[in-house]
């Protein structure tokens, strides 16, 4: 991140009772960054977002906005709107009464209230719903009136967590890309916890993959998709095949050793700290290409070719996804069309889509 810290978190530790769920955790945030935090369940995401606003208590650290330190401040003065998994829509108000309901806790006059409220219901697309209770809306609908709630506050800071996931795959598209258009509008800083890979790096400025509690790797999405730091990033942000494998590094060159299911080959280490020996070499299905035993090489240098049966054919949409046995284990490739099951292929994967780690962490490694 470049510039000061207009959000910052630094040396937090926080558990719950004697378990310690994140520990000395740092994380500096921009002003009208849109950063998301991502994880599968139990990574500390939600923790962390929940101690930003103030619902959770840390063991040690410190939380500043704009270098005002916060860590002891109740929710509400912190200058921050979070918006939750469930909405928590009071069900007796009416749309209109649950967009205000923060400004009339801050004791606003009706007519800052009423004027508030009806330039949300506009930017939100909820003009002439006002009246409406909760349970006579959309999920969409719900979801929007919550975030004009959070935002008719005029935060400095909204906070996100996984506002999307009670939504149906349609809408949520266009949600997310609603949210997104919005806090751009607005130049607000943004912290959005998500599991969902795809919705993260459509909506974020940097994304933040967490990991038992800690930071794993941070960056735009295109650079934590396509260089993962470690196995752990290469594996969340889609690259799920993975093979073992023997490696002699040799200068910038990488050499990939014979094994049952592939011949030698020599691929460019390209700034990969790596080492001689055991590594897990991942790649995604969809970077891999498939072809028949007499079909033309693939053309370029460093790519490796894997020889192998297809085991089973399926169609998720879009593509066929094939399952290749290779020896004691099975790999997933798509293709534009069907191949025969039980049929000898090959693999072929480009050098800029294998990710490869070595296996042992008390090796040396050469940079």
């Amino acid at each position: 991140m470049n510039g000061q810290a207009f959000l910052k978190v630094a040396g937090m530790s926080v558990g719950y009772g004697p378990t310690t769920v994140l520990d000395n955790l740092d994380l500096d945030i921009a002003k009208g960054e849109f950063v998301a935090l991502l994880g599968s369940s139990g990574c500390g995401k939600t923790t962390l977002l929940r101690t930003i606003a103030g619902f959770a208590k840390p063991f040690s650290g410190r939380i500043e906005v704009a270098g005002r330190n916060v860590t002891e401040l109740p929710p509400d003065k912190r200058g921050m709107a979070l918006v939750f998994q469930s909405y928590a829509l009071w069900p007796h108000m009416t749309v209109a009464q649950n967009i205000g309901y923060g400004l009339k806790l801050q004791k606003h006059s009706r007519e800052t209230i009423n004027s508030r409220v009806a330039e949300m219901q506009e930017l939100l697309g909820l003009s002439g719903l006002g009246n409406r209770k909760p349970g006579q809306l959309s999920g969409g609908q719900r979801q929007r009136v919550a975030l004009g709630r959070a935002l008719a506050i005029d935060p400095e800071i909204l906070l996100l967590d996984e506002p999307l996931s009670n939504l149906d795959a349609r809408i949520r598209l266009t949600v997310r890309h609603e949210i997104r258009v919005l806090q751009k509008r607005l130049g607000i800083t943004a912290v959005h916890v998500t599991h969902d890979r795809e919705e993260a790096m459509v909506m974020a400025d940097r994304i933040v993959i967490m990991n038992a509690g800690r930071i794993e790797q941070q960056g735009p999405p295109e650079e934590v998709y396509n260089k993962p730091a470690s196995p752990f990033v290469a594996a969340f942000m889609g690259a799920e095949n993975l093979l073992p494998m023997q490696v002699r590094v040799q200068g910038d060159l990488i050499e990939l050793a014979e094994g049952e299911y592939n011949q030698t080959s020599i691929t460019s280490r390209s700034g990969r700290p790596l080492s001689t020996g055991p590594v897990e070499l991942r790649f995604r299905a969809e970077a891999a290409r498939l072809a028949r035993v007499q079909d033309v090489a693939m053309q370029g240098t460093g790519h490796l070719e894997l020889r192998g049966q297809i085991a089973s054919v399926s169609y998720p949409g879009g593509h066929w996804r094939h399952a290749v046995r290779l020896g004691d284990r099975e790999i997933l490739v798509d293709a534009d069309a069907p191949y025969n099951q039980g049929e000898t292929v090959k693999v072929q994967i480009p050098a800029d889509s294998l990710f490869i780690f070595n296996t042992s962490t008390n090796t040396a490694k050469i940079t």
